[in-house]
């Protein structure tokens, strides 16, 4: 499954200078358009937590939280130019070889788009593998070896 983590400050990554604490992603926002499809693709495929707000969801990955605007529920404020469904790209970290990534998505009925290929993400070089969710967002698994 998926292995997103934040770094604890101590964990020898240097801020930038001048910056303290450490700065770490929170959370991002997706759009989608039908809650209960997305839902079931976010929690059985990429493993989220699925955790009820207001009209609808946010999903956990670890200490990473993806925010879900859709039929129902907007935020506020939003971006000047709020993504749509089927818009985001989206990387999440493997924890296995891409083979084993493959073999889950298989499971799932979700077909490769692209990979496995070679690409370069937070932790350097690595192999992914493409695919979409419900919408047609973009979605990634990267593996490290």
């Amino acid at each position: 499954m998926a292995d997103p983590q934040t770094f604890p400050d101590d964990a020898g990554i240097e801020p930038m200078a001048g910056l303290s604490p450490a700065i770490h992603l929170d959370h991002c926002v997706i759009h989608v358009s039908d809650w209960e499809r997305s839902t079931a693709f976010y929690r059985d495929v990429l493993g989220a937590e699925v955790v009820p707000f207001r009209k609808g969801v946010r999903f956990l990955f670890g200490g990473i939280q993806l925010n879900v605007h859709g039929p129902g529920q907007i935020g506020d404020p939003l971006a000047a130019k709020p993504v749509q469904p089927g818009g985001s790209d989206l990387c999440f970290r493997w924890s296995g070889t891409i083979e084993e990534a493959m073999d889950h998505l298989a499971r799932h009925g979700v077909p490769v788009e692209l990979g496995p290929v070679e690409r370069n993400g937070a932790a350097g070089a690595g192999t992914s593998v493409y695919f979409r969710d419900p919408d047609g967002s973009l979605m990634e698994f990267i593996a490290y070896e």
